[in-house]
């Protein structure tokens, strides 16, 4: 694996991780072995938001997509479809969003709407980053040339540590939430 691509895998890692926890916490929530934190949601809805949304698509969609749709007509289809499940990425938070402000206003009975549009935004985050990871990364590997590389690992690099954001951006939000969540999801108290 190239250094672009592992920039890259890093920051679905990142990503993975977070939406790893929410599915936990709200499973947790669901099986009544724990109470919502509101808190914590938000936290944890503010760090996807920042992440993907606002630097890592923006970031796929200029350097790798742009390059490999120059270089392989065979990645056209996939990057188009890819590209326009960026376009929805703010309304499908915005909607992740309203469906957690709903819960915490109406109380338990607005958790399963909560959980349905949580789930299936989890699940299509999951299938996406699958699809860049399984189609598109082979068929940049095959086609991007080592201008194309540098290029997008200087890109990607500029993101820094994906857990933490460029200059520590995220360190603040990241900790909080790592400290906020009950084990074995964070370092906050154990799930009861």
């Amino acid at each position: 694996m190239n250094k672009s691509i592992e920039l890259i895998h890093d920051e679905h890692r990142a990503l993975a991780a977070m939406l790893s926890a929410f599915r936990s916490l709200a499973g947790e929530i669901r099986a009544g072995r724990q109470q919502p934190d509101f808190g914590l949601f938000e936290l944890m809805l503010r760090y996807i938001e920042k992440l993907p949304e606002k630097v890592h698509h923006p970031k796929e969609n200029e350097f790798l997509f742009k390059k490999l749709r120059a270089r392989c007509a065979e990645a056209v289809p996939v990057i188009e479809q890819l590209e326009d499940e960026h376009r929805q990425g703010e309304h499908r938070i915005a909607a992740l969003r309203a469906a957690l402000a709903a819960y915490q206003e109406s109380g338990a009975a607005g958790f399963e709407p909560f959980y349905a549009v949580l789930a299936s935004y989890i699940d299509s985050e999951w299938r996406h980053m699958n699809t860049e990871e399984k189609q598109v990364f082979p068929l940049a590997e095959a086609h991007l040339s080592a201008e194309d590389w540098a290029e997008i690992e200087a890109a990607f690099s500029a993101n820094d540590n994906p857990w933490h954001g460029a200059a520590g951006e995220y360190a603040g939000l990241f900790s909080r939430i790592v400290n906020t969540a009950p084990a074995p999801v964070g370092l906050g108290a154990p799930l009861k």
